[in-house]
């Protein structure tokens, strides 16, 4: 317990200047002994406020915490605040009480409560980021160390703080975000990302990884602007030109997809960027084609014309090199897909009706698509063994008998991995097809046949 004289030679002491602005830091006033605690901060009063009733507390307390004397420090600290509820310096000064003695939940919440009342008072700030530290939570406490910056620069001690706590801290961000990310948290995951990016911002793979982040919510513009500035930084980062390349594929910016993709397989070739380049002008040449085609992968049940066009392009070599047949189809001409139609029922790929019609816009079922696959089958094995190995298998398919009409269709399919089996085992010969999985078997049949 303190005497009476001895208070009375504190107060007599504290008859000190106590200027300094609301926003800048102002050195501690002189303590009867070695300071205690030297890294806090004096949590000086503002202009408007020296004045008020109770600030004087502020100044007792301060003295008695750098002379260790917790008890009454918060007893000046609580005084000031009941004389005064605005004193926020006096609030600060609760929090540097409280983090003293360890207490840092205490220590966070009088800080924060300093700073509802001046969000840009610099002792909080300061106090506010130690706190943090003291805790492990070196990415808020940079946070708070940044903001003192931001509201008085002079802070040299702090700035080489701030320095030294981005470099530790900015693999910790990488790895939340990251984690984030695989746990599908894509919210959290890119605002980890652009903390990151704050830190780091001539990081070219961190502007890739949000790029993918923002894909997959989406948001295929801000993608795009990451994946350019990542290629920006880094013109050698294969992985960005690959994910920019797809990006613009799926946009239909076709020749801008393909110099990304030739950039990056200058840079590293590999089989599956040839792949992507064949396939991206085959989708370049298919951009070309009536507006009916391009629309088939989202029609929700495909048609006899959709799947001859389908095949006619996909499989336009095969179907030119097929045996050609004499047909006659009165239904064919004026429909955009007239002539596709000929050249696969030619190849007798596809039949017309006995009536002579095609019957273009007649919907089809599993059955039908099996039939058209078994026939492109089979004459591709005619010169490849392996496949004729595969055709000859008879799969176990739980709602199909092998004596079921269809069955042969189905089970060269099957067989040949064109057409997966469904739930259970199960064919479904007479479910619809979608244009979506026209356009998946075809796609399999083509690589099959290369």
């Amino acid at each position: 317990m303190w005497s009476k004289a001895r208070r009375l030679t504190l107060v007599l002491g504290a008859a000190v200047a106590l200027g300094a602005c609301a926003g800048r830091a102002a050195a501690p006033p002189a303590v009867p002994t070695a300071a205690r605690y030297p890294d806090f901060v004096y949590p000086a009063v503002p202009a408007p406020l020296q004045r008020a009733a109770g600030a004087e507390r502020i100044d007792l307390g301060w003295r008695f915490l750098q002379s260790g004397d917790t008890r009454n420090a918060a007893r000046d600290f609580e005084a000031a605040l009941k004389i005064n509820p605005q004193l926020y310096p006096a609030r600060a000064g609760e929090g540097y009480v409280a983090l003293a003695r360890g207490d840092h939940d205490r220590a966070l919440a009088a800080f924060d409560a300093a700073l509802r009342s001046a969000r840009d008072y610099v002792p909080a700030l300061i106090g506010r980021g130690q706190t943090l530290l003291a805790m492990k939570r070196d990415v808020d406490a940079l946070a708070a160390f940044e903001a003192a910056l931001a509201a008085d620069s002079s802070l040299a001690d702090v700035r080489r703080r701030v320095e030294v706590l981005r470099f530790r801290t900015v693999e910790q961000v990488i790895d939340s975000a990251r984690s984030e990310a695989s746990a599908g948290r894509l919210d959290r995951a890119r605002a980890a990302y652009e903390r990151a990016i704050e830190l780091s911002p001539d990081s070219s793979f961190l502007h890739r990884e949000l790029a993918a982040v923002e894909r997959r919510q989406g948001n295929n513009d801000r993608a795009a602007q990451h994946f350019a500035r990542a290629i920006a930084l880094d013109p050698s980062d294969t992985a960005a030109l690959v994910a920019m390349a797809d990006l613009l594929a799926e946009r239909q910016e076709y020749q801008a997809a393909e110099d990304a993709y030739r950039k990056a397989a200058a840079l590293d070739p590999t089989p599956e960027l040839t792949a992507k380049i064949a396939a991206l002008a085959e989708r370049t040449r298919e951009s070309a084609f009536p507006a009916e085609f391009r629309a088939i992968s989202g029609s929700a049940g495909a048609t006899r014309g959709e799947l001859a066009a389908l095949i006619g392009v996909r499989l336009e070599r095969f179907i030119a090199a097929a045996p050609q047949q004499q047909v006659v189809i009165t239904d064919a001409a004026g429909h955009w897909a007239g002539n596709w139609i000929m050249q696969v029922a030619r190849a007798g790929v596809m039949d017309p009706f006995e009536n002579h019609t095609f019957q273009p816009g007649l919907g089809i079922r599993r059955g039908d698509l099996a039939t058209a696959v078994r026939r492109v089958l089979t004459m591709a094995s005619a010169t490849n063994p392996a496949l004729r190995k595969r055709l000859a298998e008879q799969p176990n398919i739980a709602d199909m008998p092998p004596s079921h009409l269809v069955y042969p269709a189905a089970a060269a399919a099957v067989a040949a991995g064109v057409m997966p089996l469904v739930d259970d085992m199960r064919f479904e010969v007479n479910r619809a097809v979608t244009g979506a999985e026209a356009v998946d078997v075809v796609n399999r049949l083509q690589a099959l046949l290369r």
